[in-house]
């Protein structure tokens, strides 16, 4: 509402993700914003003037797409994915991240694991999974801690422009969250690359390319 308070909105619980994410960037930008442009961010406003000290934590898809890749619903097997990524964290020294950890394994229950839908990739997008698990290989055996992202991400930019998404990169996302997640959205693929693990994903597109369904195995 603070983003755009005259404009129509619709309301829905699939706004959640993307409202706790956007909600995580203007907490992170305000310790750097001069005093005007902090009483322009909306958590000035969310927490009456005190907002709390952002962590460095994770974009709220991450954990919702965790639970469906790793078929498990345990806060601690979550927190073994996090701490790779992030060495050192903890539930006791990430209070907010432990608690967004909850409200997606929630969220999930209830909005997620019901409506997932997998399907097997055609042609056009067998040959980019290939591709995609060429490029991969090495990123395989780097350190989780010292995994660029952003590098991954680019490289899966290539490949979908490679294979025929040149003039539409978000539809070879899509294919991507449908095939591998079952779902119509998902996280950025290179934060979820490194957190995952690079050969977890490898096996995982493996498994699609095997015409495996996934949707049993979840």
């Amino acid at each position: 509402m603070f983003q755009s308070p005259k404009s129509a909105k619709q309301l829905h619980f699939g706004a959640i993700p993307r409202q706790i994410d956007d909600y995580l960037g203007f907490l992170k930008r305000y310790p750097d914003q001069p005093a005007q442009e902090q009483l322009d961010n909306p958590v000035w406003h969310i927490h009456a003037g005190h907002p709390p000290a952002p962590e460095n934590g994770l974009p709220f898809n991450i954990p919702l797409t965790l639970m469906g890749v790793a078929n498990t619903e345990d806060r601690a097997v979550l927190w073994g994915f996090i701490a790779r990524y992030l060495p050192g964290a903890t539930p006791a020294t990430h209070r907010f991240l432990d608690q967004l950890v909850g409200f997606a394994i929630a969220y999930w229950r209830r909005f997620i694991k019901p409506t997932r839908r997998f399907r097997l990739p055609g042609e056009q997008e067998r040959a980019a999974l290939t591709d995609l698990v060429v490029t991969l290989q090495p990123f395989r055996g780097v350190d989780p801690a010292t995994l660029d992202s952003e590098k991954i991400q680019f490289d899966g930019y290539a490949v979908g422009k490679r294979h025929g998404w040149a003039s539409d990169l978000r539809a070879w996302f899509k294919a991507l969250y449908e095939l591998l997640f079952g779902t119509q959205e998902g996280p950025r693929m290179g934060s979820f690359i490194a957190i995952y693990g690079v050969a977890e994903t490898i096996a995982l597109i493996e498994r699609v390319l095997a015409g495996e369904d996934l949707g049993k195995a979840a």
